[in-house]
């Protein structure tokens, strides 16, 4: 369900409208692949028309950007099919500083389509990956090395809802809670580069796509910016004098 153009973002409104309409008619639930942020946009945009067939979305845990959707509501609960892997070096020792890039290439060469994949969540030296439950057999059998590391894999416990991977917690002034002041302290980067990621698609709050430099964010707000990461914004500490504010944010390693 990749979408890469128009016509996908088409194809893939149809295939959640007809996914809402065979829940609701046969009383069972249905499920999407994992959904990136962008094609999670397709959702939103249909949000309403499908609203009748009753919509949960589930990525792991609650920081997960890859969602699956599930339509339904026929009465009894069921766990998304989702599981919970974690990747560990076979030797700590002599293991390599893995990126979330090695982990990603190494279990995509295994034949596993994106779609099949959630979140990979990296916390010290091993790795949180979440997975179609379909698949995880095959990746615990499989998956034995990222680049010139061995590693091991297995089903994770399970985790709190409240589970956070590593994060740096920053403070710093700003003039207002607008998403560009935010993410400023995040990225020292210049208000003019911000705007063009705001304005040219990259940033995304709460999984929905912002697109407005002027978007007052709210304490709790989870932000990403495609390809440098995400961020928690939690709120104003305090004003000073000059009437700017003391906000904190935590950013995610």
């Amino acid at each position: 369900m990749a979408v890469t153009d128009e016509k996908d973002i088409q194809q893939l409104k149809k295939r959640l409208i007809e996914l809402a309409d065979k829940a609701y008619s046969r009383n069972i639930y249905t499920y999407t692949p994992f959904l990136g942020l962008a094609e999670q946009q397709a959702y939103y945009a249909v949000e309403r028309e499908v609203s009748y067939a009753g919509v949960r979305m589930e990525g792991g845990v609650p920081l997960c950007e890859r969602k699956i959707i599930r339509f339904g509501d026929p009465g009894y609960e069921e766990a998304f099919p989702i599981v919970r892997m974690e990747i560990l070096p076979r030797t700590p020792k002599f293991a390599e500083n893995l990126t979330h890039r090695d982990f990603l290439g190494s279990v995509m060469n295994l034949g596993i389509e994106r779609c099949k994949l959630g979140d990979i969540m990296i916390d010290g030296e091993k790795a949180l990956l979440f997975v179609r439950e379909e698949l995880a057999d095959y990746v615990i059998e499989n998956l034995t090395r990222i680049k010139h590391t061995s590693v091991q894999v297995h089903t994770a416990p399970e985790l709190a809802a409240s589970y956070e991977p590593r994060y740096e917690e920053l403070k710093g002034t700003v003039a207002s809670v607008r998403l560009d002041s935010v993410l400023s302290l995040a990225y020292p980067l210049s208000r003019s580069k911000l705007t063009a990621y705001i304005e040219g698609g990259r940033v995304f709050v709460n999984g929905k796509l912002i697109t407005s430099n002027g978007y007052r964010l709210k304490e709790g707000d989870i932000i990403s910016v495609r390809k440098m990461g995400r961020i928690v914004y939690d709120g104003v500490l305090s004003e000073t004098k000059k009437g700017r504010y003391l906000a904190a944010i935590r950013r995610y390693l």
